[in-house]
């Protein structure tokens, strides 16, 4: 058949088109100018040389659409379906540690993600790395090809319709992740997606509830605001387009946006790199952005806050987006050179023109009729472009101001969530996200968070959050597993004592309403689970940022204005009692399991709590941290740890070899930052709640990378801030410093010791209580990896970067060989004998924000540091051996707290005798000083001869041996003392009673040798002043001097007249007769 001469009739036709026909003799073809999304119907007819034809034979074809195509390009065409999970996302692959170039349009997803989740302000401009006469060709191709073939031809996608893909194809939580990423970055982000494919339209409410924004609007008080973006009034200003416009709407919003001395791409536009490829899934997108300002009249764009809203396309074809848009903006801008009437469209706020000069001087038909109705409301860009930005800006402060919502700022609640509904008027200024989902409801536009699941978990929150009126009252009644006995359980489990006694009287304490409600939201599907938790954490933050606003605020005051010990103390207290998340109901349900372990095996109580580190273990496996340090009461529930852990084993099926990452730092250095920044996962870092104790958090490695780094998780451990000034008044607070620092290194294979130039004394000094607790520790520990970070670092010369690492390193050497030296431990001599380090273990990063927050987007030298150091550490972990299993971990922790807390005590009672020490010497040294003194007044105030003076040195030591006796045994009274309030003999470390009873005496002893070596030396100086005296008084002396004198001012050598002297006096005596700058010459 090959051999025979023939060709080919095609016929197609789309519905409602003319039908084409095609000749060819090949046996493919492909077939160009066909509409995404249609079925065509196709005629084929073989034709032989001879003119005969074969019978037609018709079939029927449908084309992918826009939306399937670009994500088969993309690559994520099976995610569409089953989507992207944030746990998927933040596995560490090597992809995320590379530096691999993009080589085909399937790799732009994930390098956008992965610029994107170490915050990179340049996440959106990933394209594949091809030559230059490449991107050359496909720019002349692009003229005489379809959208479709143009889109196969270029190296990248256009921005939106990258993010537009991506967030289709992920689920609600990888969503919330990726707006609070581009949040950061001042990107503008999705409000309503549309799909292109099915036609439905999405408000994306939940994606933005973790956006904390904190700004200070113009009030009288001038105040600063810190809440949730979705739970806040601001104005909305929507900007859209009609037709055709010959200006750049997103081009114009950005620059009215941007600081004179600042310009940033807020929005997408076609001038930026990638802006240029066509638009195939985006167009209906409607983004948003916030202007927040900072308070300073003199660089605030707008003195209140603004939501700007970009709708891409035309509102012609867009009209649900654009009802939406109308119903819920106090001003609605439109971008036209063509404006047309709006027939039937019911604009709530002012309707704005925006359009060029030429506009104005076409004669447009619908000029005067959009006159007429807004005479004042045409803004016409002319010539100058900063006159026309200046002029829009105008404008919309004028909107802000006039919207009642401004008016009554300071007049709104707290917390807007709480609002009745039915009491708002109907007025767009009241309108935040939340109020805006019923408009978008009744414009037939879905919600993101109405899913069963989502709705489900948020009642279940609400029914808990919902009771909660007074925090204290509430922990009281609701958790009463964390009252007093809690931190005497505490204290018992770290220094066993009475034991037994408490775990009877915290049996008494029964399973409370909001534990069952809690314990029944979390026994529910991983998916429901989640969103409870995400809920929870939500209204709790909320609550939390609203009862310790005003407690902080004081605090600040107090501190500023040196207020006494107590009431700072006081206050203390009361930000503990109104502090309440998440994790004080995981301690609850640790500490109902705990007291059930005391039950006997078989008793109903206990039973009932046996699936509880099943739970938890879940939560850890779906990247939930976890509480390993209890924040309040310094302490690890062992129990309940061990449990999960051992459940967290099986779950994984004995796949469970770790690497352990922990950082630290002294409080507000931005270690929650850093890890978040680095690993896209989410610690605490509001300043409503940050960090207390220490949580880890597990990420999954990829199969492939898990042979290199010879591991199968990563765990990453977060710890509070050091030196905490609201911990300060504590008596404590070293104590826990410095066990939650011993610990972490203890643990881990990498430590990461986080610090800026004002506070790196205070880091090596707690790292040399860290490394004196290793050294006195008892077998073989970790050497972990050491890293310094080293945060807002200026740029300075390498030279100077230099000195200062040597000067680092000097220190910890120094500490570390005095640490040595107390423990006895002669081979250790230097910093590096503990820990791994060298000199490229210091990472320099410079400042987080790019410019004044609220309104600066991450800067981009930080997340490229970020990222490079993030490749190190893989590349440090890669040199390790065998990583330890989850059961080894648990072996270390249960080892090494126990140490830790021994030595602890050791370290807190060579604190208080070091103070017992500081006083001794004090009274001694007075002692010393006034017999030092009676020595040198001898002979001047009575007739004494010189003959007694041993008498008087015989007396003085007999009373420095009796007042050092007296107060050693002051000091041997106080470690009884001491050691009474901890717990008796029974104590396990009552065995340094006697160490320090010896260094008393011994203490005893070396003062006792140096008053008498001071006595001694006071008695010789006032034996030969009293010769000296003898000496001077003679006139052959004089003389002596005299001709000294004349001799030295002719410049000649007294030194060897000297020596030639029948006196022979000390330097002392010298100098008093001819002066000490003549000897020193």
């Amino acid at each position: 058949m090959d051999q025979i001469p023939q060709h080919f009739v095609i016929a197609y036709s789309g519905p409602g088109a003319e039908e084409k026909m095609i000749h060819t003799e090949d046996c493919f073809i492909n077939l160009s100018g066909l509409q995404p999304g249609t079925e065509y119907r196709l005629n084929v007819v073989t034709v032989l040389s001879e003119g005969e034809e074969s019978e037609s034979v018709t079939t029927f074809v449908y084309t992918r659409s826009c939306l399937l195509g670009l994500l088969s390009t993309a690559g994520l065409e099976d995610y569409y379906e089953n989507k992207l999970t944030l746990s998927m996302a933040l596995e560490v692959n090597s992809s995320t540690i590379s530096d691999e170039p993009i080589l085909n349009m399937h790799s732009l997803p994930r390098a956008f993600f992965k610029k994107l989740m170490i915050a990179d302000v340049n996440a959106r401009s990933v394209k594949c790395d091809v030559s230059h006469e490449d991107d050359l060709c496909y720019e002349v191709d692009s003229y005489d090809t379809t959208a479709e073939q143009q889109l196969e031809n270029r190296n990248y996608i256009n921005p939106l319709d990258l993010i537009t893909a991506m967030f289709l194809c992920s689920d609600g939580f990888l969503q919330q992740e990726m707006v609070l990423k581009m949040s950061m970055c001042q990107f503008a982000v999705p409000l309503l997606l549309p799909n292109c494919e099915t036609k439905e339209i999405t408000m994306m409410l939940w994606a933005m509830r973790e956006i904390v924004k904190k700004f200070t609007p113009a009030t009288a008080t001038g105040s600063c605001v810190e809440e949730r973006i979705v739970c806040h009034g601001i104005p909305l200003v929507s900007f859209v387009r009609q037709g055709k416009s010959s200006l750049s709407k997103s081009q114009v919003l950005n620059k009215m946006l941007s600081n004179p001395q600042q310009y940033h791409d807020t929005f997408v536009h076609r001038d930026m790199d990638c802006g240029d490829a066509p638009r195939s899934i985006s167009d209906g997108l409607v983004e948003i952005s916030w202007y927040l300002p900072c308070g300073n009249k003199n660089t605030d764009i707008f003195t209140q806050p603004v939501v700007v809203a970009n709708l891409r396309g035309d509102i012609e074809t867009f009209d649900k987006q654009f009802t939406f848009l109308s119903q819920t903006s106090a001003a609605v801008y439109i971008f036209s050179d063509e404006m047309s009437a709006l027939q039937g469209k019911n604009i709530k706020g002012e309707l704005y023109l925006v359009t060029d000069v030429a506009w104005k001087t076409s004669g447009h038909k619908d000029k005067h009729r959009f006159s007429f109705r807004y005479p004042k409301n045409v803004i016409v860009k002319r010539h100058n472009e900063a006159d026309f930005v200046k002029t829009l800006r105008l404008s919309v402060s004028k909107t802000i101001e006039n919207n009642p919502c401004t008016k009554n700022m300071e007049n709104m609640e707290n917390n807007p969530c709480t609002k009745n509904m039915e009491n708002m008027e109907n007025n767009t200024c009241t309108k935040n996200m939340e109020n805006m989902a019923d408009i978008a409801r009744l414009c037939d536009i879905g919600i993101d968070e109405d899913g069963k699941d989502c709705q489900g978990a948020r009642k279940a929150a609400f029914r808990i959050t919902s009771n909660i009126t007074d925090t204290a009252k509430f922990k009281e009644e609701q958790l009463p597993f964390q009252k007093r006995i809690w931190k005497e359980i505490a204290f018992s489990e770290k220094h066993r004592v009475n034991e037994e006694e408490l775990s009877r009287r915290q049996q008494h304490f029964k399973m409370t309403v909001a534990s069952e409600q809690f314990l029944g939201a979390v026994s529910v599907s991983d998916v429901e689970r989640t969103y409870f938790l995400k809920w929870m954490r939500i209204n709790l933050d909320n609550l939390s940022r609203q009862n310790l606003s005003e407690l902080r605020d004081l605090y600040k005051e107090l501190k500023i204005a040196n207020s006494p010990k107590e009431l700072i103390a006081n206050l203390d207290g009361k930000i503990s009692d109104c502090s309440l998340g998440l994790e004080h109901f995981l301690r609850e349900v640790g500490q109902l399991y705990e007291s059930a372990c005391s039950l006997p095996k078989h008793s109903p109580e206990r039973q009932q709590m046996e699936h509880l580190p099943k739970l938890c273990a879940q939560m850890m496996l779906g990247g939930f941290p976890i509480e390993l340090v209890d924040g309040d009461a310094s302490n690890i529930p062992m129990k309940w740890i061990s449990a999960v852990l051992n459940e967290l084993h099986i779950a994984v099926q004995s796949k469970s070899k770790i690497r352990v990452i922990t950082v630290l730092g002294v409080q507000g250095t931005g270690k929650s930052t850093l890890l978040n920044t680095m690993f896209g996962v989410q610690f605490a870092v509001s300043s409503g709640r940050c960090t207390r104790g220490a949580f880890m958090l597990l990420l999954k490695v990829n199969k492939v990378l898990k042979e290199k780094l010879k591991c199968d998780l990563i765990m990453v451990i977060d710890t509070e801030g050091l030196k905490a000034p609201e911990l300060e008044q504590l008596d404590n607070s070293p104590e826990r410093d410095n066990e939650l620092a011993t610990l972490v290194v203890g643990l881990s294979d990498i430590t990461i010791v986080n610090m800026t130039m004002e506070n790196s004394t205070e880091m090596t000094d707690i790292l040399q209580v860290v490394i004196h607790t290793f050294l006195g520790m008892k077998g073989s520990l970790k050497k972990p990896i050491c890293h310094f970070v080293h945060q807002n670092a200026l740029h300075l010369s390498a030279d100077a970067n230099i000195r200062d690492r040597n000067k680092l390193l000097e220190r910890l050497n120094g500490k570390t060989l005095a640490a040595a030296k107390m423990e006895k431990k002669e081979n250790i001599t230097k910093f590096t004998d503990v820990m791994e380090y060298d000199d490229t273990n210091n990472w320099y990063m410079p400042g987080l924000w790019h410019g004044t927050p609220p309104m600066a987007p991450v800067n981009a030298g930080y997340s490229v540091a970020v990222y490079d150091f993030k490749k190190r550490l893989m590349q440090d972990l890669n040199k390790l051996k065998k990583g330890d299993t989850l059961i080894d971990f648990l072996k270390l922790t249960k080892s090494l707290w126990e140490s830790v807390n021994s030595f602890s005590f050791r370290n807190s009672i060579c604190t208080v005798f070091n103070s017992w020490e500081v006083e001794f010497n004090r009274k001694i040294s007075m002692w010393t000083e006034k017999a030092e003194n009676q020595i040198s007044e001898f002979g001047r105030t009575d007739k004494c001869s010189m003959k007694d003076l041993p008498n008087l040195l015989t007396k003085l030591v007999r009373e420095s041996n009796e007042i050092l006796e007296l107060e050693k045994n002051c000091i041997l009274d106080n470690i009884v003392n001491f050691f009474e309030k901890q717990g008796s003999s029974k104590h396990p470390i009552g065995k340094f009673r006697e160490e320090f009873a010896t260094r008393a005496e011994t203490l005893r002893q070396d003062t006792a040798d140096k008053v008498q070596q001071s006595l001694h030396e006071a008695v010789r100086i006032k034996e030969e002043m009293a010769e000296l005296d003898n000496i001077k008084s003679s006139e052959g002396l004089k003389e002596m001097e005299q001709l000294l004198s004349k001799e030295y001012d002719k410049g000649r050598d007294v030194r060897e007249r000297i020596k030639r002297l029948p006196l022979k006096p000390v330097d002392e005596m010298f100098a008093k007769i001819f002066g000490s700058q003549r000897l020193e010459k």
